[in-house]
Order: C-alpha cells, then structure tokens, then sequence
C-alpha cells in the first residue's frame, strides 16, 4: 500500500544506489506472471516495439503464483516490473512484497476471460456438463454413502448415464496458476455446492470453511493431468486425443477455434457475450500489476504501461479485444487508465 511505504522516487534513489548503473545495465522492460494474461501483454509488448522502435520486453508466463513471487522479491534490476494475474494479489503475497521493499504498486484490472473447458471438434461425443459433474469428475474425493471418499469414477457415463461413455481424461493447469486458483473456486466449490451429498455433509459437520477444506483438492490419480503453464501444450495434446478436455483461458480457445470447441457449462456456451454479462460460470478478471519504483527508472516501463492503458490496446475493438479480451465498460476503463497511468491511488490486497 503507498501510504505504508517510501514513495516510489526514493525506492527508486534506494534501486539505483543499489544496483549502480540501474538505468544503463538493463534497457529492456521484464514482465512475468499468467499464462492468460501473457498473449495480451505480448500482443502490446509487440505494438510497442513497433510502434516505438524501443527494445521489445521480454514477458516470461511463469504462472500467476510463480510470477507473484518472482516480482515480489525486490526492488531493482534484477527483478521484473510488471506480472500477470488472473486473480487478485493475496494478502500473503502482499506481505512477502512489503518485507522484500516492494512496497509501491499499481494494480490494473484490465478486462476479463472466460475458464474454458475445451474439447476436440473432431470429438464424436456430445459434450455439455454441469458443474456439478465436473466436480464429481475431477474432485480428490466425493461423497458416497454418507461419506467422503477416493474418487471412484474412471468414466463420465459413471457419473451420470446421459453423459459420453469415454474415460475421463482432463488437462489443466498446475497449482502455481492463477487459472487452476481460479477453476477450485469457480468450478469445483460451485459444483460442490450443487451437490446435495456434499452440502449435507458439510452441514452436519458444522463447520464454514467445510467447502474450502474438501472439495478444492483436484484428483491425482489419472483422470486430471497437470500440464504445466503453457497453455499451449494442453491445446496440442487435445487435437491429438479427441475424448480429452482442456482447461484454460478463453483467449487460447478464441485463437484455436478452427481445431476446437468450448464445452457448455450449466447450459451456457462460453462466449465474449456471456463472459461480459457474467452468465457464463466460470468468468473472471485478470490483472496486471507494475512496480511502480521502476517508473522513470527502468527504460521505456512508463510509456509500456501508457500503451498499455490506451485506447488502441484496452477499447472496445481495440487489438486486445480482438485476442478475446472482454474489456471494462467505457467509464470504468476511463478511470483504470488515469490511475495506472499516472500511478496514483492506494493498493492495498484482498484478505
């Protein structure tokens, strides 16, 4: 939070007799963090060096916790300057920021994306799932018999009769990323909820926290692949195996619709429409956040983050809508880009 902190001129004064030649030793711009956020930070990364003539930056999808801790580690050359999220920052996070000098940030929500579950289109079955099922489907255990035990479904048709009789085979992303964060709490503690076993459960137990604590773990036994945090990988092995899902951000199903289709949830497709309205279950926003001590420090970060902020990026029909980006509303977006861009105003992290 800038009001617990040194102002970011002086973290810069402290960078720079740090590091010597801060400025000088490093002239392209770093950036790490979510593997959703990546292709849109790329996409500006790549108009700004066109436009600019300026060394493109180089962003790195290290995952949303992998980048938190990575920015998170200092002030200086040696660190980033801006990460990806597709969650807020967390109080932990915060924390570690603060106890390692990084204690001037500008968070940015930028729009939002849709978690895609994703099949195939060459795929013969009929897919459309519930979140319920998904749940049932991927949850380290469900509840039988009064009870919660090992998941015992290796098909969907075992889970309910109306569904493909195949095995279920999911890819998805690993515990570092902001995607699987944002799958436990859309997806499996939804789905849970729309159990009645689970919820029975969890009201005989008396505890609140009964959701969090047994229905976020994901199945390791099989059926769900982690797949690391290039989306891309997951998009590769689905054209080779047309019985398996995916799970990622709705920009790499966006750009791969000539190979793949989404999968209905809760009856609703995945589409720019219903991911804006907030009909589509499993919507979300995504962040960036900028080190604001490396503003005027680091070479050309202040004019990135400007094109990142602008129109031509963040509008509607601006390049990042093109890539599948829902933007903000136009009153919204009017304020996000005068904060972020002037660095101004309080940050301070959700509990």
């Amino acid at each position: 939070m800038k009001t617990l902190g040194l102002t970011a001129t002086a973290l810069s004064v402290i960078a720079l007799s740090a590091s010597g030649a801060f400025a000088q030793s490093r002239d392209q711009i770093r950036i790490v963090g979510s593997s959703t956020v990546f292709p849109y930070t790329q996409a500006v990364a790549e108009e700004f060096s066109n436009q600019t003539g300026a060394p493109a930056p180089i962003v790195e999808s290290t995952g949303t916790g992998g980048g938190m801790q990575i920015f998170c580690s200092g002030v200086g050359e040696q660190t980033p300057d801006l990460t990806g999220a597709s969650r807020a920052m967390t109080m932990s996070e915060f924390e570690l920021c603060t106890q390692n000098g990084v204690t001037d940030i500008t968070e940015a929500l930028i729009g939002y994306d849709g978690l895609a579950m994703a099949v195939a289109r060459n795929s013969e079955a009929d897919w459309g799932l519930t979140l319920e099922q998904v749940y049932l489907a991927l949850a380290a255990e469900v509840p039988q018999d009064g009870e919660l035990v090992a998941n015992p479904y290796s098909n969907w048709s075992e889970i309910d009769d109306s569904l493909p009789d195949v095995a279920i085979t999911v890819l998805g992303p690993p515990p570092t990323s902001g995607t699987r964060d944002a799958f436990v709490e859309l997806a499996m503690h939804a789905g849970c909820e729309e159990n009645e076993a689970a919820m029975e459960l969890s009201e005989a137990s008396g505890n609140e926290d009964w959701i969090e604590e047994n229905c976020s773990r994901m199945r390791t036994d099989g059926p769900f692949i982690e797949s690391g945090e290039n989306d891309n990988l997951i998009v590769q092995r689905l054209n080779t195996d047309p019985n398996a899902l995916g799970i990622f951000g709705y920009s790499f199903l966006y750009e791969n619709t000539d190979t793949l289709v989404g999968v209905p949830l809760d009856g609703v497709e995945i589409e720019l429409a219903t991911i804006a309205s907030g009909d589509y279950p499993l919507s979300r926003p995504l962040y960036f956040y900028v080190k604001d001590a490396h503003r005027g420090v680091i070479p050309n970060l202040q004019e990135f983050v400007e094109e990142y902020m602008s129109d031509n990026a963040l509008g509607d029909g601006g390049y990042l809508s093109e890539r599948g980006l829902v933007t903000l509303p136009e009153d919204e977006r009017a304020e996000l880009q005068a904060r972020v861009t002037s660095g101004e105003g309080d940050f301070a992290a959700a509990e």
